[in-house]
């Protein structure tokens, strides 16, 4: 069984115990070596018969495997970004088939590849769940133009039907959640002046400012800084902070809010061991009456006393380099969608948004897969965008940056020549983000299907390069990749 968070673990481990006893294991990322080491020789011996954990669960030492169950199928944690590039969808689809037991994946918004394969494939069956599994009602869902919010001249985070909304919510003693996906309390610094931005000096990107700390970070890198009150360029003290982040959403919630209890969740805050776990049970049983938070709030929780959700910035997603922008847009609503009501007391969701107008959050308000899916599935069709192709990103990176360019520029032209038909090569860029941890980036884009005689001379073609220049050149080839930067 795979859920796609490491946070999700306890709570799907709690349902299964209920159920089933002690035959369980756990496996992922936050064991210690030692409790590892226990659920894997747990699992060797055939102790165990249902193994639950994060996507690299998928490689445990299961003797006679009858079925694979991957939760939030949709979810992009599924896919390793870093060495072995694996993606454990693949894998469970691979062992499924080679054992000749069922998958199921399950989604309440499937990623798009997904269900386009499940309509074409036979051997697919399609599985509706028209209603929540308790019967309780779908929650209302509102959507609030921030351009109008300006014109009235509310220039905070909350607009003033979400605020309204918490207002009636803490008279009623009961629970909210606040979704935004920015950690840290502004998303860059800027002078006044002359315009000068903090950056990384590793990175080619803009420092965050984090609050509690008075500290500038790099998200990228983790280089940390101390926080400037002067510009370094001109000496100018009108230096502001721009942008937001869950540190400056919850300052603001305290401020509008002064008698209401707040918890934050991001990455900041669970860094320790079993922090996810203890921050979500907190939330619960005390009630809580906020909880703040990026992405991994937005997952599969149940809490029966939250009756309203709050999505603060709903089109952070969609301005993103990436074709699948308004995919995950519309689950990211959708999903976080899903926590308001899920008991007999109805909920509200209420989404702040400068593009009320666009398919995705039409289609979210609705909570309208299909009518999602025919507008997304047509324009994927018409630029010819997975599932009708396949994505190869070449991601070339090293100190030296006109030898990164150079050998970038030698890759497209090798390429060129092996005339990959029906493929489109596009000539080398510089990545979006053109240096990470004092590495330059360029990158390589491919469109085309993967076969073996692709997949044969893409592999030579790394082998040629990485051999010759591998003491000062990375090159990194990822197939459908998450990350487009």
């Amino acid at each position: 069984m795979l859920v796609p968070e490491i946070s999700l673990t306890p709570q799907m481990t709690n349902r299964f115990l209920a159920r089933f006893g002690s035959v369980v294991a756990i496996l992922h990322s936050k064991l210690s070596i030692g409790e590892r080491y226990d659920e894997w020789e747990k699992i060797q011996k055939g102790e165990a018969k249902i193994i639950i954990g994060a996507r690299s669960a998928i490689f445990a030492p299961v003797n006679n495997i009858g079925i694979v169950i991957i939760d939030e199928e949709h979810d992009m944690s599924y896919k390793s970004e870093t060495q072995p590039r694996y993606n454990a969808k693949e894998i469970a689809k691979y062992l499924c088939k080679k054992a000749n037991i069922p998958l199921i994946l399950g989604s309440a918004t499937p990623d798009l590849n997904s269900y386009y394969e499940a309509q074409e494939m036979k051997t697919t069956t399609i599985l509706k769940l028209s209603k929540r599994a308790n019967h309780a009602n779908l929650p209302e869902i509102e959507v609030v133009d921030l351009r109008k919010e300006l014109a009235m001249g509310n220039r905070t985070m909350i607009s003033l039907p979400l605020q309204k909304e918490i207002e009636e919510n803490l008279k009623n003693k009961r629970q909210t959640i606040l979704f935004l996906n920015r950690r840290g309390y502004s998303t860059f610094i800027m002078c006044r002046d002359c315009g000068y931005t903090v950056k990384c000096k590793n990175c080619n990107i803009t420092m965050t400012y984090h609050l509690e700390e008075n500290r500038l970070k790099c998200h990228y890198c983790g280089y940390e800084t101390k926080n400037i009150l002067l510009c370094p360029e001109c000496g100018s003290n009108r230096v502001k902070y721009f942008g937001m982040g869950t540190q400056k959403l919850e300052q603001e919630i305290h401020r509008m809010f002064p008698n209401a209890t707040t918890i934050r969740m991001d990455i900041d805050t669970v860094s320790k061991k079993n922090s996810h776990e203890q921050i979500l049970t907190k939330f619960k049983n005390e009630n809580i009456d906020i909880l703040i938070g990026t992405q991994m709030i937005v997952k599969g929780h149940h809490f029966p006393n939250v009756t309203l959700v709050g999505v603060i910035a709903a089109d952070s997603n969609l301005n993103m380099d990436d074709y699948r922008a308004s995919e995950r847009t519309f689950q990211v609503l959708t999903q976080v969608a899903g926590r308001a009501g899920r008991e007999k007391i109805p909920g509200k969701v209420i989404i702040q948004t400068y593009n009320p107008d666009h398919y995705s959050i039409i289609c979210a308000k609705e909570q309208n897969y299909e009518k999602f899916y025919q507008e997304e599935i047509g324009i994927r069709k018409q630029l010819k965008y997975p599932p009708f192709c396949d994505i190869i990103l070449i991601g070339i990176s090293g100190n030296n940056e006109e030898k990164v360019k150079n050998i970038a520029e030698c890759i497209f032209l090798y390429l060129q020549k092996k005339k990959l038909i029906p493929w489109a090569i596009y000539r080398p860029v510089p990545a979006p983000i053109n240096k990470i941890k004092n590495k330059y980036r360029w990158r390589i884009i491919m469109k085309g299907k993967l076969d073996h005689t692709s997949i044969e001379i893409l592999n030579t073609m790394i082998e040629e390069f990485y051999k010759k220049n591998q003491k000062d050149i990375q090159i990194v080839l990822d197939a459908n990749p998450n990350n487009m930067m």
